[in-house]
């Protein structure tokens, strides 16, 4: 498969998935206000601000606005064309990545992402934002959600279709490890906190909200919202299908279909890195992740992430490059750039 083919396709997926995750971290953490007490200035930056500091924007927040306000942040995450990782910016690089492979996708997947395209770039997405912040956010994550499963139902299950399923996948694993990190200010560096307040149990609660996991949470631990269950659920569950957990497995298993290596061995880095991260997930159990600190853990699997992520680029897209004149390599960077010249010229 031709790389700048392979790039596009993981790159929609990942564009996508990045959309509909932070739909719910807004959706999310609009609707927690509704119930926390005293929200003078002071503590409303404190709501809001580690959300901008999950998303790893906080230097482009700070160049465009001064202060970590609801409104701020809202239009920063959601409608900026400035911050490249915001909803609109991420569904507009997901449909362009989606023309430069036109002929590798179905027509109903093309049709779905383009309305969902038109749909945020119109006054109707701000007219529905003002009168119903919910039903925004509702239309975002269903039409998120239709473009995926028509990526696994219509799209043949060959090299390109693993390829986003890696991006999938590869999102959704630093999302959760991301909106998990939200409220690590209430715990202690290490060890696990002794008490639960109910404001805690109210931010703790949405931190399952946003990973769509409150029903499936409830359905084995009950209406107890406890930090270090919440924290095993989402990083070590086998089941949960945005566990982290669950996540780097099918990143893995995406991986190994590409290359055709056989698990437990690796024919490149992103293969070792993978591999290796499924086996400390298998062989960590929570209280030692407690015992280390969770925000240092945090800290230290989104690099691993990360890791994965630079290395499959180098395997699959960066060689061919350097060896076929005809490709174009189209990296994430050179891919916004391109998209903020088109939104330039649409706007002129």
């Amino acid at each position: 498969m031709l790389s700048r083919v392979a790039n596009s396709l993981y790159w929609m997926s990942r564009y996508i998935e990045r959309a509909e995750n932070i739909a719910r971290i807004v959706d999310v953490n609009l609707q927690l206000l509704l119930d926390l007490r005293d929200l003078n200035e002071k503590r409303l930056a404190e709501h809001w601000l580690p959300i901008v500091l999950t998303t790893g924007d906080e230097k482009q927040f700070f160049d465009l606005h001064k202060k970590a306000t609801a409104q701020n942040v809202t239009e920063f995450l959601v409608f900026q064309m400035e911050n490249p990782n915001s909803i609109v910016s991420s569904i507009c690089q997901a449909r362009e990545n989606a023309r430069m492979v036109r002929d590798q996708i179905t027509q109903d997947l093309w049709e779905e992402l383009n309305r969902l395209y038109w749909f945020v770039r119109t006054p109707t997405a701000r007219k529905v934002w003002k009168e119903s912040p919910s039903e925004f956010f509702q239309q975002i994550k269903a039409g998120s959600l239709h473009i995926i499963g028509l990526t696994d139902a219509t799209l043949i299950h060959n090299e390109g279709w693993w390829f986003a399923q890696a991006g999938k996948f590869l999102e959704r694993a630093d999302k959760t490890s991301r909106i998990l990190d939200l409220r690590y200010q209430t715990l202690p560096d290490k060890g696990a906190p002794t008490s639960v307040s109910q404001e805690d149990a109210l931010e703790w609660s949405a931190i399952l909200r946003s990973c769509s996991a409150w029903d499936a949470y409830k359905s084995i631990h009950g209406a107890e919202v406890n930090p270090v269950l919440v924290a095993d659920f989402l990083l070590l569950s086998e089941e949960f299908p945005r566990s982290v957990e669950f996540c780097v497995t099918e990143l893995n298993r995406a991986l190994r279909h590409i290359s055709g290596v056989a698990d437990r061995k690796f024919s490149n880095d992103a293969e070792k890195h993978a591999g290796r991260l499924v086996a400390e997930l298998q062989f960590t159990t929570i209280d030692e992740i407690f015992a280390g600190g969770l925000h240092d853990y945090l800290d230290r699997l989104q690099g691993k992430l990360n890791d994965i992520g630079g290395a499959l680029f180098n395997a699959y897209i960066f060689q061919s490059f350097n060896n076929l004149e005809d490709e174009i390599m189209v990296q994430q960077e050179e891919q916004q750039q391109q998209f903020r010249s088109v939104i330039r010229n649409q706007q002129s």
